[in-house]
Protein backbone atom coordinates (compact mmCIF):
# COMPACT_ATOMS: atom_id res chain seq x y z
CA UNK A 1 0.00 0.00 0.00
CA UNK A 2 1.37 3.37 -1.01
CA UNK A 3 2.24 5.71 1.86
CA UNK A 4 0.16 8.90 1.60
CA UNK A 5 2.02 12.18 1.11
CA UNK A 6 1.04 14.42 4.04
CA UNK A 7 1.41 17.63 2.01
CA UNK A 8 -0.77 16.28 -0.80
CA UNK A 9 -3.47 15.22 1.66
CA UNK A 10 -3.53 18.50 3.56
CA UNK A 11 -3.24 20.90 0.63
CA UNK A 12 -5.04 18.95 -2.10
CA UNK A 13 -6.92 21.25 -4.47
CA UNK A 14 -5.94 24.44 -2.64
CA UNK A 15 -4.92 27.43 -4.74
CA UNK A 16 -3.63 29.33 -1.73
CA UNK A 17 -0.74 27.58 0.02
CA UNK A 18 0.31 30.37 2.37
CA UNK A 19 -1.20 33.60 3.72
CA UNK A 20 -1.86 35.96 0.85
CA UNK A 21 -4.38 38.11 -0.98
CA UNK A 22 -4.78 38.74 -4.70
CA UNK A 23 -5.79 42.37 -4.23
CA UNK A 24 -2.73 43.12 -2.09
CA UNK A 25 -0.41 41.31 -4.50
CA UNK A 26 -1.86 43.44 -7.29
CA UNK A 27 -1.59 46.62 -5.20
CA UNK A 28 2.08 45.95 -4.45
CA UNK A 29 2.77 45.10 -8.10
CA UNK A 30 1.16 48.33 -9.27
CA UNK A 31 3.14 50.32 -6.72
CA UNK A 32 6.30 49.66 -8.73
CA UNK A 33 7.46 52.67 -10.76
CA UNK A 34 7.41 50.70 -14.00
CA UNK A 35 5.05 48.09 -15.37
CA UNK A 36 7.00 46.32 -18.07
CA UNK A 37 9.54 43.67 -17.14
CA UNK A 38 11.19 41.43 -19.69
CA UNK A 39 12.27 38.68 -17.29
CA UNK A 40 9.94 37.96 -14.36
CA UNK A 41 10.63 35.10 -11.95
CA UNK A 42 8.10 33.91 -9.37
CA UNK A 43 10.28 32.10 -6.82
CA UNK A 44 8.57 29.40 -4.75
CA UNK A 45 5.38 29.83 -6.75
CA UNK A 46 3.49 26.88 -5.20
CA UNK A 47 0.14 26.39 -6.91
CA UNK A 48 0.50 29.85 -8.40
CA UNK A 49 -2.07 32.11 -6.76
CA UNK A 50 0.21 35.14 -7.20
CA UNK A 51 1.62 33.80 -10.48
CA UNK A 52 -1.80 34.24 -12.03
CA UNK A 53 -2.02 37.79 -10.64
CA UNK A 54 1.36 38.63 -12.18
CA UNK A 55 0.57 37.08 -15.57
CA UNK A 56 -2.90 38.62 -15.77
CA UNK A 57 -1.72 42.13 -14.98
CA UNK A 58 1.72 42.27 -16.60
CA UNK A 59 0.73 40.27 -19.72
CA UNK A 60 4.38 39.23 -19.83
CA UNK A 61 6.05 35.81 -19.55
CA UNK A 62 6.34 34.61 -15.95
CA UNK A 63 8.98 32.04 -15.01
CA UNK A 64 7.28 30.05 -12.24
CA UNK A 65 9.79 28.22 -10.03
CA UNK A 66 8.98 25.60 -7.40
CA UNK A 67 10.70 22.45 -6.17
CA UNK A 68 7.47 20.45 -5.73
CA UNK A 69 6.11 19.10 -9.01
CA UNK A 70 2.53 18.41 -7.81
CA UNK A 71 2.11 22.15 -7.08
CA UNK A 72 3.41 22.99 -10.56
CA UNK A 73 1.01 20.45 -12.06
CA UNK A 74 -1.87 22.25 -10.36
CA UNK A 75 -0.60 25.62 -11.61
CA UNK A 76 -0.38 24.21 -15.14
CA UNK A 77 -4.05 23.19 -15.02
CA UNK A 78 -5.10 26.56 -13.62
CA UNK A 79 -3.31 28.69 -16.22
CA UNK A 80 -4.73 26.51 -18.98
CA UNK A 81 -8.24 27.05 -17.58
CA UNK A 82 -7.65 30.82 -17.42
CA UNK A 83 -6.13 31.12 -20.88
CA UNK A 84 -2.75 32.17 -19.49
CA UNK A 85 -0.69 29.09 -20.38
CA UNK A 86 1.23 31.02 -23.05
CA UNK A 87 2.45 33.44 -20.37
CA UNK A 88 3.54 31.01 -17.64
CA UNK A 89 6.58 28.76 -17.97
CA UNK A 90 7.05 26.13 -15.25
CA UNK A 91 10.39 25.12 -13.74
CA UNK A 92 10.77 22.37 -11.13
CA UNK A 93 13.98 23.45 -9.43
CA UNK A 94 15.50 24.78 -6.23
CA UNK A 95 15.18 28.52 -5.62
CA UNK A 96 18.88 28.76 -4.90
CA UNK A 97 19.59 27.79 -8.52
CA UNK A 98 17.66 30.75 -9.94
CA UNK A 99 20.78 32.84 -10.79
CA UNK A 100 22.24 29.97 -12.82
CA UNK A 101 19.07 29.53 -14.90
CA UNK A 102 17.97 33.19 -15.00
CA UNK A 103 21.11 35.35 -14.86
CA UNK A 104 19.41 38.67 -15.78
CA UNK A 105 16.12 39.27 -13.94
CA UNK A 106 14.02 42.45 -14.12
CA UNK A 107 11.53 41.45 -11.41
CA UNK A 108 11.86 38.66 -8.88
CA UNK A 109 8.69 37.93 -6.91
CA UNK A 110 8.63 35.65 -3.85
CA UNK A 111 5.59 35.39 -1.58
CA UNK A 112 6.03 33.42 1.63
CA UNK A 113 8.89 31.39 0.14
CA UNK A 114 12.24 33.03 0.93
CA UNK A 115 12.36 31.53 4.43
CA UNK A 116 12.84 28.08 2.84
CA UNK A 117 16.46 28.99 2.14
CA UNK A 118 16.68 31.82 4.70
CA UNK A 119 15.70 35.45 4.08
CA UNK A 120 19.28 36.82 4.02
CA UNK A 121 20.56 33.87 2.00
CA UNK A 122 17.72 34.24 -0.51
CA UNK A 123 18.35 37.96 -1.00
CA UNK A 124 22.11 37.43 -1.35
CA UNK A 125 21.64 34.56 -3.80
CA UNK A 126 19.09 36.35 -5.96
CA UNK A 127 21.00 39.65 -5.96
CA UNK A 128 23.54 38.06 -8.30
CA UNK A 129 20.86 37.74 -10.98
CA UNK A 130 18.77 40.89 -10.59
CA UNK A 131 19.69 43.58 -13.10
CA UNK A 132 20.85 47.00 -11.86
CA UNK A 133 17.69 48.97 -10.91
CA UNK A 134 15.69 45.73 -11.11
CA UNK A 135 13.27 44.78 -8.35
CA UNK A 136 12.79 42.01 -5.81
CA UNK A 137 9.40 41.83 -4.12
CA UNK A 138 9.70 39.43 -1.19
CA UNK A 139 7.20 38.74 1.58
CA UNK A 140 8.71 37.56 4.84
CA UNK A 141 7.34 36.48 8.21
CA UNK A 142 8.27 39.18 10.75
CA UNK A 143 7.81 40.12 14.37
CA UNK A 144 5.57 43.20 14.33
CA UNK A 145 5.65 44.13 18.02
CA UNK A 146 8.09 43.89 20.91
CA UNK A 147 5.45 42.34 23.15
CA UNK A 148 4.90 38.77 21.98
CA UNK A 149 2.71 36.19 23.78
CA UNK A 150 4.84 33.41 25.25
CA UNK A 151 3.01 30.73 23.25
CA UNK A 152 3.80 32.51 19.97
CA UNK A 153 7.44 33.01 20.93
CA UNK A 154 7.74 29.34 21.88
CA UNK A 155 6.08 28.12 18.68
CA UNK A 156 8.51 29.99 16.45
CA UNK A 157 11.53 29.03 18.53
CA UNK A 158 11.19 25.66 16.85
CA UNK A 159 9.18 26.64 13.75
CA UNK A 160 11.22 29.65 12.58
CA UNK A 161 13.92 30.63 15.09
CA UNK A 162 15.53 33.07 12.64
CA UNK A 163 12.41 35.27 12.37
CA UNK A 164 13.33 38.96 12.65
CA UNK A 165 11.57 42.29 13.10
CA UNK A 166 10.76 44.57 10.16
CA UNK A 167 13.66 46.98 10.90
CA UNK A 168 16.04 44.02 11.17
CA UNK A 169 14.90 42.67 7.81
CA UNK A 170 15.23 46.08 6.19
CA UNK A 171 18.80 46.27 7.51
CA UNK A 172 19.45 42.77 6.15
CA UNK A 173 18.15 43.76 2.71
CA UNK A 174 20.38 46.82 2.64
CA UNK A 175 23.38 44.71 3.64
CA UNK A 176 22.56 42.41 0.72
CA UNK A 177 22.80 45.31 -1.72
CA UNK A 178 19.21 46.51 -2.07
CA UNK A 179 17.49 49.85 -1.60
CA UNK A 180 14.17 49.78 0.22
CA UNK A 181 11.47 51.05 -2.09
CA UNK A 182 8.53 50.31 0.22
CA UNK A 183 6.96 47.74 2.55
CA UNK A 184 3.40 46.50 3.10
CA UNK A 185 1.95 44.32 5.85
CA UNK A 186 -0.44 41.49 5.04
CA UNK A 187 -3.81 41.99 6.82
CA UNK A 188 -5.10 39.35 9.23
CA UNK A 189 -7.90 38.36 6.85
CA UNK A 190 -5.31 37.25 4.28
CA UNK A 191 -4.28 34.48 6.69
CA UNK A 192 -7.82 33.29 7.29
CA UNK A 193 -9.78 33.52 4.04
CA UNK A 194 -9.20 30.53 1.76
CA UNK A 195 -6.22 29.46 3.87
CA UNK A 196 -6.66 28.81 7.58
CA UNK A 197 -10.44 28.51 7.17
CA UNK A 198 -9.77 25.64 4.74
CA UNK A 199 -6.76 24.12 6.50
CA UNK A 200 -8.25 23.97 9.99
CA UNK A 201 -11.12 21.53 9.27
CA UNK A 202 -8.83 19.48 7.03
CA UNK A 203 -6.16 19.23 9.72
CA UNK A 204 -8.77 18.23 12.31
CA UNK A 205 -9.99 15.46 10.02
CA UNK A 206 -6.42 14.17 9.59
CA UNK A 207 -5.31 14.45 13.22
CA UNK A 208 -6.13 10.77 13.86
CA UNK A 209 -4.91 9.43 10.51
CA UNK A 210 -3.32 5.98 10.52
CA UNK A 211 -0.06 7.35 9.08
CA UNK A 212 2.17 9.05 11.67
CA UNK A 213 3.60 11.60 9.20
CA UNK A 214 0.10 12.71 8.24
CA UNK A 215 -0.91 12.98 11.90
CA UNK A 216 2.21 14.97 12.76
CA UNK A 217 1.63 17.50 9.96
CA UNK A 218 -2.03 17.86 10.91
CA UNK A 219 -1.26 18.41 14.59
CA UNK A 220 1.51 20.91 13.77
CA UNK A 221 -0.86 22.79 11.44
CA UNK A 222 -3.52 23.02 14.16
CA UNK A 223 -0.89 24.30 16.57
CA UNK A 224 0.17 26.93 14.03
CA UNK A 225 -3.43 28.10 13.57
CA UNK A 226 -4.03 28.23 17.31
CA UNK A 227 -0.82 30.25 17.75
CA UNK A 228 -2.05 32.75 15.17
CA UNK A 229 -5.36 33.12 16.99
CA UNK A 230 -3.67 34.07 20.29
CA UNK A 231 -0.81 36.05 18.72
CA UNK A 232 -2.45 39.48 19.25
CA UNK A 233 -0.97 40.75 15.99
CA UNK A 234 2.59 40.18 17.18
CA UNK A 235 3.75 38.69 13.89
CA UNK A 236 2.75 38.69 10.24
CA UNK A 237 3.90 38.67 6.66
CA UNK A 238 5.43 41.87 5.30
CA UNK A 239 6.12 42.65 1.64
CA UNK A 240 9.54 44.19 1.12
CA UNK A 241 9.80 45.99 -2.20
CA UNK A 242 13.51 46.13 -2.93
CA UNK A 243 15.51 47.68 -5.77
CA UNK A 244 19.01 46.75 -6.86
Amino acid sequence: MKTPNPVDLLFAGMDKLSPGDDSLSLYVLRSLPQHWFEVVVDAGCGAGRQTIVLASDLRAPIQAVDSYQPFLNRLKRRVEEKGLAHLVQLHCMDMKDIPRVFPAIDLLWAEGAAYNIGFANALTTWAKAIKPNGFAVVSELCWLREQVPDAAREFFQSGYPDMQSVPQNIATAEECGYKIFNSYSLPEQAWVKDYYDVLEPRAKSLANHSDVAVRDLAVETLKEIETFKISAGSYGYVFFVLQR
